[in-house]
């Protein structure tokens, strides 16, 4: 007996595959948002609540989980599961939008959910004006090679350079801020008088330290700590009226990577950055970007999960940066940069597939050709 030739097919373009097969133009479009499933995780809900969604998805054909004691209300409140194809879902909103208990409210949410438009992924370019940075400390300390390599990599295509005056590279130490401040203040005086016009970032931990460098022409800080090692940080970027990158890390550099442990590892990352960010929108930051922090009180196993499942992080309002670039966890023993290069690239390809806002990388130019390759296809 001749066997039937069956084959998944993993693509986002399912509107080229129903063509193939010969599918109504007319209807493919539409078509094509039965055969994109999402699995949307929904917090906090009273057993009304959950028991009426899990109800109107049923009834739509998709599916809800719960809690087991939703259904006999012994619990007060449970998350939930809610899976589906985006036609389905869309469904299910509509219906929501006419039910009680604020679940109109959660009917918009999931409609704003699936409209996400296509994002285009932007690169940060790395500078370290440090002695002792993992990748490259030392090579651009001096202020004459540090001015070179930014002015290089804005030639290459950077987006937006992120400058760091301390390294926080696993066990580093404290750099105080007046030597953070000695470190940055020629550089950035070198951006004022060559008035270039690409967005800086300074990446610090340290109030003071932002402080001054958004007194002196910085337009965003790169905080690795998510305000937890300085609590002033947040007051300093609203007074400036600036931007932030609200990083996810665990403990501080020097204790991060003494066998860190998560119950829910994308739960708690996910969790965390809303509500940071959530508070910096309230103190009235609205320049937000979030960052899962690879490396930063993470195994190497967690790290690829953040990778494999970094699209989770899209569903946030927020845009989304990713640092893989020339990390341990491409495990290349020696300082190979060009290997780690290659490796990074191979990381970031995929990030950049999936629609992540902002890469942060080293090697400006090699990622700028393979953006520029993706955009052709």
């Amino acid at each position: 007996m001749e066997k039937f030739k069956l084959r998944q097919i993993i693509s986002a373009d399912i509107e080229k595959e129903l063509q193939q097969v010969g599918f109504d133009e007319g209807y493919r479009v539409a078509a094509s948002y039965k055969y994109k499933y999402k699995n949307l995780k929904i917090y906090d809900l009273t057993p009304a609540q959950a028991n009426i969604i899990k109800q109107t998805a049923i009834s739509c054909g998709a599916d809800c989980a719960t809690h087991r004691d939703v259904i006999t209300g012994k619990v007060e409140h449970s998350d939930i599961i809610l899976g589906g194809s985006e036609s389905e879902l869309k469904k299910i909103a509509e219906k929501l939008r006419q039910q009680p208990f604020k679940l109109d409210e959660l009917g918009n949410t999931i409609i704003e959910s699936l409209n996400v438009k296509k994002r285009t992924t932007k690169l940060v370019g790395i500078l370290n004006v440090t002695p002792d940075s993992f990748s490259d400390g030392g090579l651009y300390f001096n202020p004459p090679d540090s001015q070179k390599h930014l002015m290089q990599m804005v030639e290459d295509g950077a987006d937006m350079i992120d400058i760091g005056a301390e390294s926080t590279r696993p066990f580093s130490e404290e750099v105080v801020s007046e030597e953070q401040v000695r470190r940055l203040k020629p550089i950035l005086e070198f951006i004022h008088k060559e008035n270039i016009n690409v967005p800086i970032s300074v990446d610090t931990r340290n109030s003071v330290v932002a402080d001054f460098a958004l007194s002196s022409g910085a337009n965003i800080i790169n905080d690795v700590s998510g305000f937890d090692f300085d609590k002033n940080m947040v007051n300093i970027i609203a007074k400036h009226g600036a931007g932030v990158i609200i990083q996810h890390s665990k403990g501080t550099p020097a204790t991060m990577q003494v066998a860190p442990q998560y119950t829910n590892l994308m739960e708690e990352i996910y969790t965390t950055l809303q509500e940071k960010a959530e508070y910096a929108k309230n103190l009235g930051i609205k320049d937000i970007i979030i960052d899962p922090g690879i490396g930063f009180g993470k195994t190497k196993e967690d790290n690829f999960e953040i990778l494999n499942r970094c699209e989770e992080f899209l569903s946030m309002d927020y845009p989304v940066m990713i640092g893989v670039s020339r990390k341990s966890m491409l495990q290349v023993q020696d300082n190979n940069n060009e290997l780690k290069d290659t490796l990074s690239i191979a990381l970031s390809y995929s990030l950049a597939q999936i629609g992540v806002d902002y890469l942060r990388v080293h090697n400006v130019k090699l990622h700028k050709k393979m953006l520029n390759l993706i955009q052709q296809v």
